[in-house]
């Protein structure tokens, strides 16, 4: 079954934590194993992402995630981060970093950097013809910003989507575009201007993380393709984080998709690190019926996974123990009585539909810088 994933920090894990998405999460987990908890953020961060197992599970496509750390966020505090920024050139550097580690990865056999729909029919078209044994089974990537803050000024946007970047949330936490999540607040004059070039370019916009007055802002200024690459349900899991009835209403007025996130804390609100218990993809599946029952139908919902992004193995729906288990999901929405064609266009087909529409043709792409 085709799969495609609307989040994964493949650069920022790769370039901050050494974790090599070519190679098995077996590999991965044995070198953490051996270094100690200092190889990554967090102890409890268990990688569950490898190339090879995406390619097991089925995945075709991924949004690869350029994530540049503010060094203001609490959680820098005593520590040194590569991929952090305190001003918009250190942001911007981040940035051109992992934009270029994913240019280095598409010189891998099989991997590919998507930057129009013709390279995602290729891709897909290529797919086809390969199934989970096939060690260099396609995979297509297509880089999304998350957190606007390496985009130096808005008309750099064109230099950005020249370059190769496709779709781009205003926020992380604040920006100086946006208010974001845990800083509440509007769109600034920047934050309206970088909408606004993002639209005369062509790039897809991500409202996850944005907040509640920035949302709307958002949704008013910006008239092209928009996604929620890895939110989940608000009136499942309370919080600020997660998206309003309302909001999921005006996503899908825009045939928008929203990817619901692998984060045990925002499956059930009640899960905590200090107050643990398991987590089914039954709480997945509730999200995406949310969705699906507010809609009217399996259109707009899909897979935002944010696998491995601060979040590892034990944080996740016990089902999951690499991303190779993503299958499990279809699995899980089949015997909550979903239909194979609504299992397939969760899975894959709908995202496949969105990202087929929203990326540029060959014929208006800067194909010469990508």
């Amino acid at each position: 079954m085709l799969i495609i994933d609307a989040h994964e920090d493949i650069a920022y894990n790769a370039l901050e934590w050494g974790r090599d998405i070519r190679h098995s999460v077996h590999t991965i987990r044995a070198r953490e194993a051996r270094e100690g908890a200092n190889c990554c953020e967090d102890e409890r961060d268990i990688a569950m992402s490898g190339l090879p197992e995406l390619r097991q599970a089925g995945v075709a496509i991924v949004c690869g995630v350029i994530f540049a750390f503010p060094h203001g966020d609490g959680t820098m505090q005593n520590k040194h981060y590569t991929q952090a920024y305190r001003d918009a050139q250190e942001a911007y550097r981040v940035g051109q970093e992992q934009l270029a580690y994913y240019k280095t990865l598409a010189q891998e056999t099989g991997i590919s950097l998507l930057g129009t729909r013709e390279d995602m029919q290729r891709v897909l078209a290529a797919w086809a013809q390969t199934d989970a044994t096939d060690p260099q089974r396609p995979l297509g990537i297509v880089p999304l910003m998350e957190g606007a803050d390496p985009i130096r000024t808005p008309d750099e946007a064109a230099q950005w989507f020249a370059d190769g970047l496709r779709i781009v949330g205003l926020a992380w936490n604040g920006t100086r575009y946006s208010g974001g999540t845990f800083a509440p607040g509007p769109l600034t004059p920047e934050g309206r201007a970088l909408l606004h070039a993002m639209e005369r370019v062509g790039l897809i916009l991500d409202t996850s993380h944005l907040a509640e007055e920035s949302f709307w802002q958002a949704l008013q200024h910006f008239h092209g393709p928009t996604i929620a690459s890895h939110s989940n349900c608000r009136a499942l899991v309370p919080g600020a984080r997660q998206l309003s009835d309302e909001m999921i209403r005006a996503l899908v007025e825009r045939d928008s998709v929203i990817g619901i996130a692998l984060f045990n804390k925002f499956l059930d609100g009640t899960w905590s690190r200090t107050n643990s218990f398991p987590i089914s993809l039954t709480h997945m599946v509730r999200h995406i019926d949310h969705i699906c029952q507010l809609t009217g139908n399996a259109r707009h919902v899909g897979l935002g996974s944010d696998i491995d992004g601060g979040f590892g193995r034990d944080e996740t729906p016990i089902e999951l123990e690499t991303a190779a288990d993503l299958p499990k999901l279809a699995d899980a929405l089949h015997n909550a009585g979903y239909t194979a064609d609504d299992i397939a266009q969760i899975m894959g087909g709908n995202w496949q539909r969105f990202l087929l529409h929203a990326l540029p043709s060959v014929h208006n792409a800067h194909q010469d810088t990508f």
